[in-house]
């Protein structure tokens, strides 16, 4: 019997490894839209965060969504992506 490797990804909040399952991916569509994918399988570039909003500050404070996507991201989109991880949040 083998042991099944767990995918680690790092969070652009905090810059803690943690397990892909445990995280929430964020991508730049080639649409060039960002969004949340809660399925982890949409197709895109993909950054990770923790499923708090304190992460989520740090990332934008230090702007590490944009360097991990590779384009800058308007306020408005910010705010999106805010009210859509505090829906999850609560869930």
């Amino acid at each position: 019997m083998s042991i099944r490797k767990i995918p680690m990804r790092q969070c652009t909040g905090c810059g803690e490894m943690k397990s892909k399952k445990d995280l929430i991916r964020v991508i730049k569509t080639p649409e060039n839209e960002i969004v949340i994918d809660a399925t982890g399988k949409k197709n895109g570039r993909g950054a990770y965060i923790c499923n708090s909003l304190e992460c989520f500050q740090k990332a934008v404070t230090r702007k590490a969504l944009e360097r991990s996507l590779k384009v800058t991201i308007p306020k408005e989109i910010y705010e999106t992506l805010e009210k859509e991880l505090k829906a999850l949040e609560s869930e």
